[in-house]
């Protein structure tokens, strides 16, 4: 069976992803830092030109140099817009998709929101209020403890100035995203996964999603996936199964 092959899409930066090691032991893995992230350069030099179809576009750009012809899209929270995006975007190489914290949108009004109004907003104000904080505490908060502090470290050390990070937040955040009406286009097996006890994104978000999709597999884990081995076992069950069934 050929290895698989795993485009991991950020919400910010590839530190992130702290299973890619464990991944990487049985697929080949690709992933990104965002525009004006690390050391990735802001596209013309304007934080207000950013958007998440420069960061799809960079995703993009990453499978090409690599000559990969066939792969796996992977998302995590506000990440999963941009895993569905470059899916729709260049569909034919695809394989399939696997969504963390999957939802059909970023809605956070509503009966149903799929993502909790309040939490985010207290982050959008601690951003703008307290920046250090935000890039040092509010982070770890935000993803309850999934990133230790030597990851904690490395997210800070890659963090963009205040103005762009504004925008990468805004981004991520602010924008919203029909990523059911997406995942309609596509035609490949998708995985997705519930983060139980999740303080941003809700229970009901989740269970739309797969009321939307009852073929999709499932999975539930405990900790953020980009950061699950939970994740990481169910991605390659995944992965492996659809190879085979290929």
């Amino acid at each position: 069976m050929a290895r698989p092959r795993l485009l991991l899409c950020p919400q910010f930066t590839e530190v992130e992803w702290t299973i890619a090691p464990q991944l990487s032991e049985w697929a080949d893995v690709a992933t990104f830092d965002a525009p004006g992230v690390g050391d990735e350069p802001m596209p013309e030099g304007d934080p207000s030109a950013l958007d998440r179809e420069m960061v799809v576009q960079r995703a993009l750009r990453d499978v090409e140099n690599r000559g990969w012809d066939s792969y796996f899209v992977v998302g995590d929270a506000w990440g999963t817009a941009t895993a569905v995006r470059v899916a729709v975007a260049r569909p034919e190489p695809v394989l399939g998709i696997a969504l963390g914290h999957a939802s059909l949108d970023y809605q956070r009004d509503g009966r149903r929101p799929a993502v909790n109004k309040e939490v985010t907003a207290a982050m959008t104000q601690l951003l703008r209020s307290d920046y250090d904080s935000f890039v040092r505490y509010g982070m770890t908060q935000f993803t309850q403890g999934a990133f230790d502090e030597k990851t904690s470290e490395r997210i800070v050390a890659r963090f963009p100035p205040m103005e762009v990070a504004s925008r990468v937040w805004e981004a991520n955040v602010d924008q919203e995203e029909p990523i059911g009406e997406l995942l309609e286009q596509l035609n490949v097996p998708m995985l997705l996964s519930k983060h139980e006890g999740c303080l941003v994104f809700t229970a009901e978000g989740y269970e739309d999603a797969i009321r939307a999709f009852p073929d999709a597999r499932r999975t539930s884990v405990t900790r953020a996936s980009s950061a699950s081995e939970e994740f990481a076992a169910a991605l390659r069950d995944f992965c492996e199964s659809v190879l085979r069934e290929a």
